[in-house]
């Protein structure tokens, strides 16, 4: 007992030791009011960038000339708002990374072990891991611009349920809607609350700006609703009653999403518990197995 209250006490301690301490409030009232660093400035590109980066910007051409970025990932560096060379650089330094640590894998157990892997190993091997290192930085750049084609989606579904209150008040459309779109925050409220100001400085229709935000993001919502728009001509009961038929599709599809992303996760779930069991039912029938074979 007296061992058991000692390692207790110690790993009480030891637990309140690793904790950090809650800091006083007037720290964290003065850290919040102090004014932000002043930035350095940047005076090269090649400055800022890393040195791999660097060093594959020499085999950008060669990347160019395999047909690369397709037209979808253009649109999903446009989302992200990546460098089109940077990336371009960091493809082929991942091509080039795979296609050389296998022969130096060769050569540490030729020189270390003493195995002769061959030729063909290493080769095979290279090229493989060339082929998968090329396209992984892509995968990053995907699930960031999936995400953030969601964010685009549920901003617009708000401005527009938004823009049906205006108009319900008595607001023309495009003051509605400039109204709206001042209301959200993030990422995707910029790029809506920019595409309306250019439109605003360039004493251009708004609708074609917020159009050509959809195309360059691939939002196809977007495009839709800056067709509406230009139809629209006018403030009405016809826009009112299209834009708010419009806010009820998008929280459809989105509920939707959520529950096949659910049910998605349902399913992974699930994945765990089959290879458990498959794992028991060979640790049950591994013995017996055994044991026939040896009789055997």
């Amino acid at each position: 007992m007296l061992l058991g209250a000692l390692f207790g006490a110690g790993a009480t301690a030891l637990l309140y030791g690793l904790r950090p301490n809650r800091p006083a409030l007037t720290d964290v009232l003065t850290a919040l009011n102090a004014p932000a660093p002043p930035m350095k400035g940047r005076t090269h590109d090649a400055d800022d960038a890393e040195w791999a980066t660097r060093l594959g910007r020499h085999a950008v051409p060669l990347v160019r000339a395999l047909g690369f970025p397709t037209a979808s990932l253009r649109a999903d560096l446009t989302v992200c708002g990546t460098n089109e060379e940077n990336h371009l650089a960091g493809k082929a330094v991942c091509a080039i990374t795979g296609l050389l640590a296998p022969w130096a894998a060769a050569l540490v157990l030729h020189l270390g072990a003493g195995v002769e892997p061959g030729w063909w190993t290493p080769l095979v091997g290279s090229l493989a891991l060339a082929v998968v290192l090329f396209f992984a930085p892509d995968i990053g750049v995907r699930k960031l611009a999936a995400m953030r084609r969601r964010e685009m989606r549920h901003t617009l579904s708000l401005v527009l349920d938004l823009t049906v209150i205006a108009l319900a008040g008595g607001a023309g459309v495009q003051q509605a809607l400039t109204q709206a779109v001042a209301a959200p925050e993030g990422w995707a409220g910029g790029k809506l609350r920019h595409a309306l100001h250019v439109g605003q400085l360039t004493r251009t229709s708004p609708w074609s700006h917020i159009g050509d935000l959809g195309r360059q993001l691939a939002v196809v919502e977007l495009t839709e609703l800056a067709s509406t728009l230009n139809l629209a001509g006018s403030e009405g009961a016809k826009v009112r009653a299209s834009l708010a038929a419009k806010a009820r599709a998008m929280r459809r599809r989105r509920i939707s999403e959520a529950d096949g992303a659910a049910q998605a996760a349902t399913e992974q779930m699930s994945l765990p518990v089959v290879g458990l069991f498959a794992a028991f039912l060979l640790l049950i029938g591994y013995p017996a197995l055994a044991h026939v074979m040896s009789v055997s």
